[in-house]
Parts: structure tokens; C-alpha cells; sequence
């Protein structure tokens, strides 16, 4: 699979004139390498990787994770640095980068102290940006990845099925977040026995749940906290961050309500949150500009009395956000094998907020979903 990534990514840098591509996200890296897992810039140790259309694939990256780039990378040659010896990291970049025509790299996802050591070596005339030919490298995903992507969604509905089953009266928001952690740890373990065999792959789901309840359902990003869930209360869900499988990531959250609907006003906003979701769908398919996938979304909303909403939906992949976005704007033509977070919201400022969402994968002829659980407000009030 990196194999053939890789041969592709050659392809595509002689057909756009690039002799060199500069590669420094964490998530291309193991797009094009397999290697993962590394500390990174958090600890300010730079993993860089190069490749040469008529040359080596080299991954650059600390002695100490030398046996792990051993196993993992798919690269021609791997160089080590360690931390105050010598130049670093910047040994090797000199001679991978001087007297070349042109260099490709990603500005916006380039560490700052690579991005000033490389200008002190290239001319900036000499220097072009990749991120747009390896985003749309990404956007269509193999047979492989599109199965990876639905055993994502078999750990994201876990999750939400743990989760829905710890809500109740007294119990704090954390007990729900653990529960929905742990019942995603041990599906994604399952799926890695079963079907997988990279033994290193961890199963272990360590994002901060996003969740929300009573007077913070407004906060769309509120983590998990000390508070007590209560009877009548709305819950929001999110697994936006942690539904990561194989390093797949997808979107889904859901709302609910503990007992009853006290404020039946909610049930409205709700239910056209639900709607704008539907809408969205019917749209949603291969030869449809991105854009009118949230058209379609938006005029729910805003018909229904709500303010303009945020993004309907966004791609995903090895990445949390991928292109094309599904956003006023973005002209981008979908295709088969793109996945897609999708959204229906409604926000109430200062007073409610509701959230349905699901991913899903475009197909020759519509969408595949790869995420469900029950939507209705009959359904969703526990």
C-alpha cells in the first residue's frame, strides 16, 4: 500500500514539474512512509520526509526512534539525529535541497524552525506549495482504506452505544466518556485481532470526549466534566475526534435527552436539525458540486427561523479534516470513494444547540453510511 502510495506520489510530482517533495505533516508522513507514532514537534523533534522523483525516499527523524522507523517506514533510506549532536536534523536537508530545481512543500503544515532552516537554503522562487496536489491524492480512498473507514465506524457506534447506556440521572459527564472509551478501545482491539496484521497498531482511544449537557449545550466543543447529568436535560454526544480507527478518523455525534423533554421548544429545533441532516443526504453523491450538499442543509435551517449554520460536513481520512469541505465556497465535484463527515445542527444562541451527524462514503451511485444509530426524538430521549 505505502509502496505504491509512494510510486504514485513520484508520478504526480514529475507530471506538476517538482523534483523534490519536502514532507512535514504528521498524518503524509504515514500517508506515504507507514511510519507513525513518533513524539514530533510536541517535544521538538522535527520527523521530516523526502523524496526525490528520480532519487531516494529518505525519512528523517531522531535516533531514538530508530527501531520504530526500522519496522514501520517503507522508505529507500532512513537518516538518524539525536538531540545537541552536530547540526540535527539539519545535516541532512542541505544535500537533499541545494542545486535542486524545484522543491515542493507544505507551508501551512511546516514546523516554523524547518520552514526558517529551509529558507536559509532554497531561493523562495524555487519553492512551490504541495499541499494541493497530496490533498487531492488523499481525497479518493482505496478498497483498503474505505474498509478501514467502516471498521471506524463499527468503533464509533460502540462508542455511541456505551455512551447512551451510561447516561442517567447523578451520573457525571466522565463516567459517560469512559464508558464510551473503553467500549471503543476493546471493538477497535477486536477488529485489529480479526483483521489486521500491524501488531503495533494501538486500539486504545485517548481523545477528549466532547460532550455537553443542560445549560452548556450551547459550548459545541465542551469537554466531558465533573457535572451531574438531570432528569430533563439534553445531552450532546461527539465522537468527532475519537471514532479513530487504524488511524482512520471519522465524524458522529448525536443529542438526546435524559427522561423527558421539559422544554418542548427544544423538540423543534431538534427535529429541523434531524431534517437538515436528510437534506443534506438527498444531495449528497457523486457529481454534486460540495457546496450544494451544505446549500442544501442550510436552506432547512434558515427556512425554519435559525441562523446561518457552520460547515455541513467535511471529508475525513487519515487526517481530521481533509478536503473537500462541505461548505459555501467549495466547487469541489465528489467522487466515488470520498468520505465525508455530515452534519444537521440548529443553534439557539444562548439557549439550545442540537447536533445529528454521520459519516459516510460516496458511492457510484449515492452514499454508503458507515456510522448509525437512531435519530428520532422518540429514540433519542432515554
Amino acid at each position: 500500500m505505502f509502496k505504491a502510495r509512494m510510486t504514485a506520489l513520484r508520478e504526480r510530482l514529475t507530471e506538476s514539474g517538482i523534483n523534490v517533495a519536502l514532507i512535514t505533516d504528521d498524518d503524509s508522513v504515514y500517508y506515504y512512509s507507514g511510519y507513525y507514532d513518533y513524539l514530533h514537534m510536541d517535544f521538538g523533534r522535527p520527523t521530516l520526509l523526502v523524496v526525490s522523483v528520480d532519487g531516494e525516499s529518505v525519512l528523517i527523524t531522531p535516533s531514538m526512534e530508530k527501531e520504530m522507523a526500522q519496522s514501520a517506514a517503507v522508505v529507500d533510506r532512513i537518516e538518524l539525529w539525536n538531540d545537541g549532536m552536530g547540526n540535527e536534523w539539519r545535516e541532512a536537508l542541505p544535500g537533499f535541497l541545494e542545486g535542486t530545481a524545484r522543491i515542493g512543500i507544505e507551508p501551512d503544515l511546516m514546523p516554523p524552525v524547518v520552514r526558517s532552516y529551509v529558507d536559509t537554503l532554497v531561493n523562495p522562487d524555487r519553492l512551490t506549495d504541495l499541499m494541493p496536489l497530496v490533498s487531492e491524492m488523499r481525497m479518493i480512498k482505496s478498497s483498503d482504506e474505505l474498509q478501514i473507514a467502516r471498521h471506524a465506524g463499527e468503533v464509533g457506534i460502540a462508542m455511541m452505544g456505551a455512551g447512551r447506556s451510561a447516561i442517567g440521572e447523578g451520573v457525571p459527564e466522565y463516567e459517560v466518556a469512559l464508558s464510551a472509551t473503553q467500549a471503543g478501545t476493546r471493538k477497535a482491539a477486536e477488529l485489529l485481532k480479526t483483521h489486521y496484521s500491524d501488531k503495533r497498531m494501538s486500539p486504545s482511544i485517548h481523545f477528549m470526549q466532547i460532550m455537553a449537557s443542560g445549560k452548556e449545550m450551547t459550548m459545541t466543543h465542551h469537554r466531558a466534566s465533573t457535572k451531574e447529568l438531570k432528569y430533563g436535560e439534553p445531552v450532546f454526544l461527539c465522537f468527532c475526534g475519537m471514532t479513530n480507527f487504524h488511524r482512520f478518523k471519522l465524524g458522529f455525534d448525536r443529542t438526546f435527552w435524559l427522561g423527558e423533554i421539559t422544554d418542548t421548544s427544544q423538540e423543534s429545533a431538534y427535529q429541523t436539525a434531524v431534517d437538515s441532516q436528510a437534506a443534506a443526504l438527498s444531495v449528497l453523491g457523486p457529481g454534486v458540486a460540495a457546496e450544494e450538499v451544505h446549500r442544501a442543509y442550510a436552506e432547512v435551517i434558515q427556512a425554519a427561523g435559525y441562523e446561518y449554520p457552520f460547515r455541513c460536513g467535511r471529508a475525513t481520512g487519515f487526517s481530521f479534516l481533509e478536503s473537500p469541505q462541505l461548505v459555501f465556497g467549495d466547487k469541489t465535484v465528489l467522487q466515488p470513494g470520498m468520505v465525508f463527515a455530515v452534519d444537521g445542527s440548529v443553534t439557539v444562541p444562548g439557549k439550545f444547540r442540537a447536533q445529528v451527524g454521520d459519516s459516510f462514503i460516496v458511492t457510484d451511485t449515492g452514499y454508503e453510511q458507515i456510522t448509525t444509530h437512531p435519530n428520532s426524538l422518540a429514540e433519542v430521549t432515554i
